[in-house]
């Protein structure tokens, strides 16, 4: 553990190596593939009527593709000048990405939600990813340029000024602390975010399993089973084959949980299975909504996702896990605050990996397409504070912090690279439009809507 003088020098020695201004650049890779050979390559091994799916979810505007391409990027920060340290990144740290979740002691709190790509890797690049997606979302909402670069900078002086901040904190402090959303509600002066806040909060204190429940599934022959919502959910034509599938690897999962987390499953037996499509960048992969009963006829949903590599393992060390779900737990568990009880994982059919988790469990998405900029500021102030208390947890902060400094340098280059990021963003997505439509990529409209959530 190096004192707080050595992690202020190795700070300062890492500008030298790569400097702040340094990181302010953007410049496309001469190796850099074509789009759309890079969109094709994403789509392998994924579910292949779903694909189309993917695509007019990404076609939706520049911020939907952004989401989608987390592997263009990954493969863009690795060609760009970058620090050394790595922290346990998210590795997908879109705006998105964050939102409210209850604990284990059924407290709403607000934290980073989605895994899939976590991955030991710089710090910066979950910052420069973040911070893209405000821009992104900004213009999405028709919000000046100038005022983009506000909200960026103020993302990124949050993240500085908390690193400080969590650099001076003990370690037990520092993994105990959780931002509760009652608190936040309290401690928010500007009434629409109240009014927002309290909504949210609202919505989420009935969603219950089984309020869950009544409104997803349905009765038939005395059995419940999932209503289907094709194509977004949906039942698959092997159902039998499949739900034999599961149990032969759910004893696989059961033994990653903790014994009384195991005890507790244990009074639930599997009632039903369907396939569920999730998110713009994981659509496609195998997703499954489990529907559990106990004998009290008390539902539990548990959510069994494919776990593939990150986008960020072709360009860093081998993962410690060999097993892709577990890197997903297991990142999980490092970098919340508090996370779902249920959490665990296993191997499949064709050794295919998987990760569970509780579904829907008192789940906030922020609602952006509500935020004006005032409301996407202050939303970005508290992004910046989750991550800053994320990579604090997992990395050196006295090192990030004193690379970083107290000046607006660092800030400034944040904006300068997003500014950029954002540019190419919108060349790519202008390349994808144009392959949708000469037919070199297919989509499907999906008009349903879709109940089930995350």
């Amino acid at each position: 553990m190096k004192t707080k003088k050595e992690q202020i020098e190795k700070g300062k020695l890492m500008r030298k190596k790569v400097s702040r201004n340094e990181l302010s650049v953007f410049k496309v890779s001469p190796s850099r593939k074509p789009l759309v050979d890079m969109i094709i390559a994403s789509n392998d091994d994924r579910l292949p009527e779903l694909i189309p799916i993917r695509h007019q979810r990404m076609s939706a505007s520049p911020f939907a593709f952004y989401r989608g391409t987390a592997g263009i990027m990954a493969y863009d920060l690795h060609h760009q000048p970058h620090t050394e340290l790595k922290i346990q990144s998210v590795g997908d740290c879109h705006l998105l990405n964050f939102g409210g979740y209850a604990t284990p002691e059924r407290t709403l709190v607000f934290d980073i939600n989605d895994f899939d790509e976590t991955y030991l890797a710089p710090w910066e690049w979950d910052l420069k990813r973040l911070a893209t997606s405000f821009v992104l979302a900004a213009y999405d909402h028709d919000i000046k340029k100038s005022t983009a670069e506000d909200i960026v900078f103020t993302l990124v002086r949050s993240y500085q000024d908390n690193m400080q901040k969590f650099s001076e904190m003990s370690m037990l402090d520092l993994w105990y602390m959780k931002f509760d959303l009652v608190t936040l509600f309290n401690n928010t002066k500007n009434q629409k975010a109240k009014n927002l806040l309290s909504d949210a909060i609202a919505k989420a204190s009935k969603s219950t399993p089984e309020q869950v429940f009544y409104k997803i599934t349905r009765q038939v022959l005395g059995k419940f089973e999932i209503t289907e919502q094709p194509p977004l959910v949906y039942h698959p034509y092997d159902l039998d084959k499949v739900m034999d599938a599961l149990l032969s690897f759910w004893d696989g999962y059961l033994d990653t949980l903790l014994p009384d987390r195991r005890f507790l499953i244990s009074h639930y037996k599997i009632a039903d299975l369907a396939l569920k499509v999730v998110g713009t960048g994981s659509v496609g992969r195998r997703c499954y909504v489990a529907l559990l009963m106990n004998e009290k006829d008390e539902p539990l949903f548990i959510q069994v996702k494919e776990a593939r590599e990150s986008v960020l393992e072709a360009y860093m060390t081998k993962s410690p896990y060999e097993h892709h779900g577990q890197r997903v737990v297991e990142g999980q568990r490092l970098i919340q605050a508090a996370s779902d009880i249920f959490l665990g994982w296993s191997t499949g059919p064709a050794g295919r990996h998987f990760y569970f988790r509780q579904l829907k469990d008192k789940k906030i998405t922020p609602e952006i397409e509500r935020f004006n900029a005032e409301l996407l500021e202050a939303y970005a102030r508290l992004c910046g504070r989750t991550l800053a208390r994320a990579h604090a947890k997992t990395g050196n902060s006295g090192i990030i912090n004193a690379y970083m400094g107290k000046s607006n340098r660092f800030g400034e280059a944040m904006v300068s690279f997003t500014k950029a990021y954002a540019e190419q963003t919108e060349i790519d997505y202008e390349q994808f439009i144009k392959a949708i439509q000469s037919g070199k990529l297919s989509i499907k409209e999906v008009i349903k809507s879709e109940q089930l959530s995350n």
